[in-house]
């Protein structure tokens, strides 16, 4: 698999990498012998980058990936903290960083996290030079090897990108999330800061699988947080209204190439953005995470396919999203 520089860690990753999210919670139930056979069929499909959340699960998916990681040191591990307390700035400080820092390097085992990232901390919390300190503190005292941000707005990614320890942003890229393309990944690639595109399938919407009859479970994201009931609601969906977004994968199939799948045309897409490091999307089989690394061996998206992309995004989804996020 093709191997970019994760921005400032200097650590180099697959372009594909595994969102595990789905190990932990929020998405239904996966057994830990599925999380477990998916994380394989990930990494012998050329996959060298995981990332968790202290909160996926309440720590499961963490256990999980650090039980799986610990002979294999050729992966990066990133985690991200945060969202265990109210999302109020005055919590983003030094104890409780040493609190969930301490948490996340028990339920990974290991002493030196690769990459810890603020999980969508409130917008303030980027402007804080206190919240960057103790950052570089834990840094300083090896408890992390790197640190990043995970944001929901393209504003908050731009004043991250603009702090020097920054070494990574997370932000929402797809199909149906072209702005960051404006102004953020210019941004990171002239910084050195590396740009890890998540939600990439919208959250399965753009699989291609879905239709108006499909249903989630209770204990999906995709059910109880569909108007944002429970967190952003740019996780869900991409923030795009269902019935929208499936008009508009009907109108990008005619773009898939013969033999792809609609989920690995929305991955590729991504990686042909330049200044894009590493894609996660997340998988609940071993034949979802194979498919999924399997993007990284397709040709690059020609430019007439790239423009078709941009004219279904302006005239079905830029109305809805563009302006939020």
């Amino acid at each position: 698999m093709e191997q970019r520089t994760l921005g400032r860690t200097e650590r180099q990753v697959g372009i594909v990498g595994l969102g595990a999210w789905q190990l932990g919670a929020d998405w239904g139930q996966v057994t830990e012998d599925d999380a477990v056979a998916t994380l394989s069929a990930a990494v012998d499909a050329g996959v060298t980058f995981i990332d968790t959340a202290d909160v996926y699960g309440d720590g499961r998916s963490e256990q999980i990936v650090g039980r799986f990681a610990k002979d294999r040191p050729e992966l990066t591990v990133a985690t991200k903290m945060g969202r265990r307390l109210e999302q109020i700035p005055s919590n983003y400080v030094m104890s409780n960083f040493r609190a969930w820092n301490e948490r996340s390097r028990r339920n990974l085992d290991v002493d030196t996290i690769d990459l810890v990232q603020l999980h969508c901390p409130p917008t303030p919390v980027y402007s804080t030079d206190a919240v960057f300190d103790a950052l570089d503190t834990l840094v300083a005292e090896q408890k992390i090897a790197a640190y990043g941000v995970s944001v929901e707005t393209c504003e908050e990614a731009l004043t991250a990108i603009a702090r020097p320890g920054v070494a990574t942003v997370q932000i929402i890229l797809n199909a149906f999330r072209l702005k960051p393309l404006e102004r953020v990944l210019p941004a990171a690639r002239a910084a050195g800061v590396g740009i890890i595109a998540r939600v990439p399938l919208a959250s399965g919407l753009l699989s291609g699988r879905y239709d108006e009859h499909t249903t989630f479970s209770s204990d999906d994201h995709r059910n109880y947080n569909r108007h944002g009931e429970a967190f952003d609601v740019g996780e869900t969906f991409s923030g795009v209204d269902f019935g929208t977004g499936l008009e508009a994968v009907r109108r990008l199939a005619p773009l898939v190439p013969s033999g792809v799948t609609m989920a690995q045309f929305a991955l590729r897409w991504i990686l042909d953005q330049e200044g894009a490091s590493v894609v996660i999307p997340g998988a609940r089989n071993p034949a979802q995470a194979t498919a999924n690394a399997s993007a990284a061996s397709l040709p690059p998206l020609d430019a007439a396919t790239l423009k078709a992309v941009q004219e279904i995004y302006d005239d079905l989804i830029r109305p809805q999203v563009h302006h939020r996020w």
